[in-house]
């Protein structure tokens, strides 16, 4: 275990490790909110899509939208028609490869970002038409300072109406109901646990930190348990 990890990301397909402190992710977090309320000119009312699978990554990018107070459309998290056709969004963030299974059912957006999900945040490779590169886009916004205003919590922090309030204690009951609490250190199947509520905002309202496993091989999990004192495992 990297000393401080809030988030720390493996893929076993890809032998891939990485870890973020906090302050690494509120960079991250920051510079994603910067993108967009500087650079898309979006803020509270904005509707957004995030077509990702669990990922550092995503978190970047679902804190830094909630951060700028948009509201998002998760439904269908795991498959495609985030929403009903013709339904278009101020913005919308999509996995470079879905986008060639699912071209017809990923809902528009005034602004498209697709991301490869490559080790240490690299640039898209073979980015598609009417889409820019979320990583290249995020540079000149790294460093920003984070949002100077906090979102209202009777605002809607997703696209069926739940407020920032509601969503939040939401998060803490999920994490109550699963044995979380405060210096948990949370092993998390990405396979079984797709839900942003599960997988991230659970751990993070009650103080816990998060190890992400994608592609979860069985033969490692003992040790990577005890390597990286994980005290709670949802799977």
């Amino acid at each position: 275990m990297t000393q401080g990890d809030l988030i720390t990301y493996y893929d076993d397909q890809t032998g891939e490790r990485f870890g973020l402190t906090a302050g690494e992710l509120g960079g991250w977090t920051a510079a994603t909110a910067a993108l967009l309320t500087d650079g898309c000119r979006l803020g509270p009312g904005s509707t957004a899509a995030v077509l990702l699978p669990p990922h550092w990554q995503t978190a970047a990018v679902l804190l830094g939208a909630w951060s700028a107070g948009l509201e998002l459309s998760i439904r269908g998290w795991a498959t495609a028609g985030l929403t009903p056709a013709g339904d278009a969004l101020d913005v919308t963030f999509v996995e470079r490869r879905r986008i060639g299974h699912w071209l017809d059912e990923i809902p528009a957006g005034r602004h498209q970002f697709v991301l490869g999900l490559a080790p240490h945040g690299e640039a898209t490779a073979g980015v598609p038409d009417g889409y820019r590169d979320y990583t290249s886009s995020l540079r000149p916004y790294l460093g920003a300072h984070p949002p100077r205003h906090a979102i209202a919590d009777h605002l809607p922090a997703v696209t069926d109406g739940t407020t920032y309030a509601e969503y939040a204690r939401t998060a803490v009951a999920i994490a109550d109901r699963n044995g979380i609490g405060p210096g948990d250190r949370v092993l998390i199947d990405t396979a079984t646990q797709e839900q942003p509520l599960i997988w991230l905002l659970g751990p993070l309202a009650v103080g816990a930190s998060i190890v992400l496993c994608a592609h979860l091989d069985e033969s490692r999990l003992d040790k990577r348990i005890a390597d990286e004192r994980v005290t709670q495992v949802l799977r």
